[in-house]
């Protein structure tokens, strides 16, 4: 199985998303967070479960209706690319 691997941009996505909607509503904020560790976690088992995503060589998990986990399966690892709001607009990649 392949190790997970966030980079830092990703990791500033979700606390950005987290922060927003704890503002609003805590234990919301809480489940999501949860919610989205827990998927991630899931993605050593079967990283090649979720859709082809809109940039070349990634794939797109949704967690919730509204957000997706963009991610790219390499020889090593598990790379997260990005966290996003499904009506944000779709991160560049490298």
């Amino acid at each position: 199985m392949l190790p997970i691997q966030w980079r830092p941009e990703a990791s500033a996505d979700l606390a950005t998303i987290i922060g927003y909607i704890a503002e609003r509503n805590d234990v919301a904020a809480l489940e999501l967070q949860q919610d989205i560790e827990y998927a991630v976690s899931q993605l050593p088992q079967h990283p090649y479960l979720y859709r082809l995503g809109r940039a070349h060589g990634t794939r797109e998990m949704v967690v919730h209706p509204n957000y997706l986990v963009v991610y790219q399966v390499e020889s090593a690892v598990i790379e997260i690319v990005a966290v996003v709001h499904a009506r944000q607009q779709y991160p560049k990649m490298r």
